[in-house]
């Protein structure tokens, strides 16, 4: 009997997770996973889009100009295919992510003995897109909230994270921790979005690639940030962020606009 409540539960897990991801209108595809040396090396990205075609997903590339239908980058998902490491035999899974960088499923793991590794990355990313495919997805025409939170779903909204720390409770309560974040301007071209990280956040841009990445302080609107090499902070003043570091002996201030 509880076998059957299992199975029950399971499957309704299942379902529901199906469905998440049929709120989301596309998937944009990298062109390098963290486990190759280049671009589309083993033809992996093709491989992906390809596989997810079949799924019935519309997928782009992450280089490429999409229209302007798929422009709000939080309705649609990030793909990434990561390597399990293991001995004599290749392992692969995807994940897909929303804007924010939460993983809205992982597949299952796909495996492949062949020692050639074009072949065997082939056969794994296969065997991975067939718990994908059975998903089953179409698009809902649902619509995901501008703030991270998809419809019908208890996820954290990621600007609430910004004011929020790990620390003790007691740091939660102090005068510093209700400093308002400034407003991000949406139209501005160069705005970059945070995504949340274990000790802070990265900053993207909408292709996206990561252009900053911020390390959390005992000030929510202060963090120690990094971009290209260059260490420095980023500040909130006067309703703005500002990336300081020094250049030459000589403070360099720059806007940036960021929205969490």
């Amino acid at each position: 009997m509880k076998i059957k409540f299992l199975l029950v539960g399971l499957f309704c897990a299942v379902i529901g997770f199906a469905q998440s991801i049929n709120d989301y209108k596309a998937v944009i595809v990298p062109l390098k996973y963290d486990f190759m040396k280049s671009e589309n090396q083993y033809r992996m990205a093709t491989m992906t889009k390809s596989n997810l075609n079949k799924a019935g997903f519309q997928a782009f590339y992450a280089n490429e100009e999409i229209p302007a239908e798929f422009s709000d980058r939080c309705q649609l998902l990030y793909v990434d295919v990561k390597k399990d490491n293991a001995f004599l035999v290749t392992k692969l899974f995807i994940e897909f992510k929303d804007c924010y960088g939460k993983v809205v499923y992982t597949s299952e793991v796909g495996k492949s003995k062949e020692k050639d590794y074009e072949a065997a990355y082939r056969e794994s990313l296969n065997m991975a897109f067939i718990s994908v495919t059975a998903l089953h997805y179409k698009y809902s025409g649902k619509t995901v909230s501008p703030t991270g939170t998809r419809v019908g779903t208890g996820a954290m909204n990621p600007a609430a994270v910004a004011v929020m720390t790990p620390t003790t409770t007691a740091s939660v309560v102090t005068p510093t921790a209700t400093v308002a974040t400034p407003v991000a301007d949406v139209s501005d071209p160069n705005l970059l979005y945070a995504q949340p990280t274990e000790n802070g956040y990265q900053l993207i841009d909408k292709t996206p690639k990561v252009i900053m990445k911020l390390l959390k302080t005992s000030r929510p609107d202060s963090f120690i940030a990094i971009k290209d090499g260059v260490q420095g902070t980023l500040n909130a003043k006067d309703n703005q962020w500002f990336f300081e570091y020094y250049q030459n002996d000589k403070l360099v201030s720059e806007k940036v606009s960021v929205k969490f």
